[in-house]
């Protein structure tokens, strides 16, 4: 995901930001000023295990499409949501690097309760950039992606985990989706043409949302985790989910202040975001919200390591991994009740 979006205002604004309205219900609808009363007790998110599952994805060096690593990955990432007892799917599909590279990418599929029919979209990008096109040396290697990336991915294994091995269930649906080729827009100093709507980003949401898994696939609402690990993060209501889904935007930030992790989601509006949530909108009719790091004020739009070498492991604050996580299951538990 990427820098503030300039491309969207006309990309989007006619296509769906009039068309497109949220399919929630009253049940999510909730005050920017109320603060959730917690109905149902979710189990507790470990933080720990998620910075543990963010550096198993460091180990194996960059995740970028035609790597060793990219494949390795994407495996550990099929075994583990099939360790929990999910029904995984693996979308392969052809993307392209900036420079018009073949590269060989697959979106991973993991659905709890798959018969249910309220469905909950969580979802993360799984790969890294090609470029460190922010960092003042060796821009042109590839990067480890520790927050950008494995943060998000970590935070959808930890939630898939905690359910499974809890007791009480939500009585939901829920698709986990590990987006490929997210990451592979060109750097402002490329002058070659884009290769899609979106500079070269989002190529694995793009084809899924052209192709879901299942036909017709929908989902109440969807979420998606980018940027979600860093020390001193804030997560901002990005501008497009609040247009296309405010009720879900405040529903999970009053659960975050409800759980006591109000200086992490903050109340103000941040900036239009070009992320993986755009295609779901605007092709599946999806109300996706963005939870993703940004900063305001001042020339700097993410975090301090974005695009750069130094978005490794040293990045990542558990504490951060736990207002997010505990937040999304809270979210998830308060949905639809438990199974006992």
């Amino acid at each position: 995901m990427k820098a503030t979006i300039k491309i969207l205002s006309f990309i989007l604004a006619v296509s769906f930001f009039s068309s497109c309205t949220s399919n929630t219900s009253e049940e999510t609808k909730s005050s920017v000023e109320e603060v959730q009363k917690l109905s149902v007790l979710a189990p507790d998110f470990k933080s720990d295990l998620a910075y543990e599952k963010i550096k198993e994805q460091l180990e194996f060096g960059v995740r970028l499409p035609n790597t060793p690593g990219h494949k390795k990955c994407g495996d550990w990432i099929v075994e583990t949501m099939k360790s929990y007892g999910l029904e995984v799917t693996e979308q392969e599909f052809e993307a392209f690097s900036f420079k018009g590279k073949s590269l060989e990418a697959r979106n991973i599929i993991a659905s709890y309760n798959p018969t249910a029919k309220k469905r909950i979209l969580l979802a993360a990008h799984w790969d890294t950039r090609e470029v460190a096109d922010q960092d003042d040396e060796r821009k042109n290697e590839p990067i480890l992606g520790a927050n950008d990336g494995a943060s998000g991915v970590a935070i959808l294994l930890q939630i898939a985990e905690t359910i499974a091995q809890s007791a009480d269930k939500p009585n939901i649906g829920i698709d986990y989706i590990f987006f490929d080729a997210e990451d592979g827009g060109k750097p402002e100093s490329f002058e070659g043409n884009a290769l899609n709507d979106y500079g070269g980003y989002l190529m694995g949401s793009d084809y899924w949302a052209k192709n879901p898994h299942i036909e017709n696939y929908t989902a109440f609402y969807g979420v998606l985790f980018d940027m979600v690990g860093a020390k001193g993060a804030t997560f901002y209501k990005d501008k497009i989910s609040m247009r296309v889904a405010p009720s879900v935007v405040n529903k999970i930030w009053n659960v975050a202040s409800s759980k006591g992790y109000s200086s992490f989601f903050l109340s103000p509006i941040g900036g239009d975001i070009l992320d993986d949530h755009i295609p779901v909108i605007q092709h599946r009719n999806i109300p996706m919200i963005d939870i993703i790091d940004q900063k305001l004020g001042g020339n700097q739009t993410f975090f301090d390591h974005w695009h750069t070498h130094d978005d490794n492991l040293d990045a990542i604050d558990v504490n951060t991994l736990e207002a997010v996580g505990e937040t999304m299951m809270q979210t998830l538990y308060e949905e639809n009740g438990v199974i006992q």
